[in-house]
């Protein structure tokens, strides 16, 4: 089938502008003058034989055809981002590129990275480190990894790690003379809390794994306050304090004793947050995303083993 259709640069002009109700932001986004702007939009009203824009002096408007149209030439524009994106990635197959948040990438991904380069050293692994949601249409990641409730619209959400939250601490702190050994000990340690930005209900905290424990009296309003969870948990392994963290974030180090679970007994925390593996599903059928995700289960998986025999390790309470 033939399509006759107007000149790209109009029609990005027109999207733009009207995305912005503004020539003058259009043409800042666009990179060209606001004469430039309007000019596309002229040549494309004429082309098309409808009026796009109501002009006043004091603002600009859509008009009903430019309305009912903007949805699906958005659409459009964001189709051919998307295939942009994947010629790109498809044309230097070699490159990986994660999405992380800084913490899970310091304290899970990166510690494990070195096997899957040792496993696939044909690809070249690049990380991109942000807590921000990632636009795939827009960028050049390959696979995103997200600590959330995995509800990522059309994109694939794999559960990686079903998470719980629980309290630990250095060996020193349950070693004589602290005897740090029950919930109810709290009340004489220090207290270190990780301000999350996620949603408040769902945020592995000192009062909500107290009020699971069914522990009362501890006074949570004391203690060092960090920003990042991987900075809490390094201030409990230099025997700082104590902090409530997800299994993942601590994982490796229980295993090495660097860090303990101080009490015991079953308290781990469900939380409402687990780790996931985000990626659109068209990048499934690239071998490097298949290998990828292929080994990112498979330590996922090991982690999962290696915690249930961690009890078994340690008799931190007796």
């Amino acid at each position: 089938m033939k399509y006759k259709l107007p000149p790209l640069n109009s029609l990005r002009a027109f999207e733009a502008a009207a995305r912005h109700l503004s020539f003058r932001q259009a043409a800042e986004e666009l990179n060209v003058t606001p004469a430039a702007v309007s000019q596309q939009i002229k040549q494309l009203e004429a082309t098309l034989g409808v009026q796009l824009f109501i002009r006043t002096t004091r603002a600009l408007a859509l008009s009903e055809a430019a309305r009912a149209a903007l949805p699906a030439i958005r659409n459009g524009f964001d189709s051919l981002h998307e295939g942009m994106r994947s010629l790109q990635a498809h044309h230097d197959p070699g490159i990986l590129t994660v999405s992380v948040s800084p913490s899970f990438g310091m304290r899970w991904l990166l510690p494990r990275l070195e096997h899957f380069q040792q496993s696939h050293p044909d690809i070249e692994v690049r990380i991109d480190a942000s807590n921000q949601l990632t636009d795939f249409s827009r960028g050049t990641v390959d696979v995103a990894l997200r600590y959330g409730k995995g509800e990522y619209g059309k994109l694939t959400s794999e559960l990686l790690i079903e998470d719980v939250a629980f309290p630990v601490c250095s060996p020193a702190l349950v070693a004589p003379p602290n005897r740090l050994s029950k919930p109810q000990d709290l009340g004489e340690q220090a207290l270190l809390h990780v301000d999350w930005v996620m949603e408040s209900e769902s945020a592995p905290t000192w009062p909500r794994w107290l009020e699971y424990a069914g522990v009362t009296g501890v006074d949570t309003t004391r203690g060092i306050r960090f920003s990042m969870d991987d900075m809490a948990v390094s201030a409990a392994i230099s025997g700082l304090g104590i902090v409530v963290a997800a299994r993942a974030f601590v994982i490796a180090d229980l295993a090495a004793g660097r860090l303990v679970k101080p009490f015991p007994g079953n308290l781990d925390m469900p939380t409402a947050f687990h780790h996931y593996a985000v990626y659109p599903p068209q990048n499934a059928r690239q071998p490097k995303i298949k290998a990828f995700m292929e080994w990112v289960r498979g330590e996922a998986a090991e982690d999962k083993a290696l915690y249930e025999t961690l009890p078994k390790q340690q008799n931190v309470a007796g």
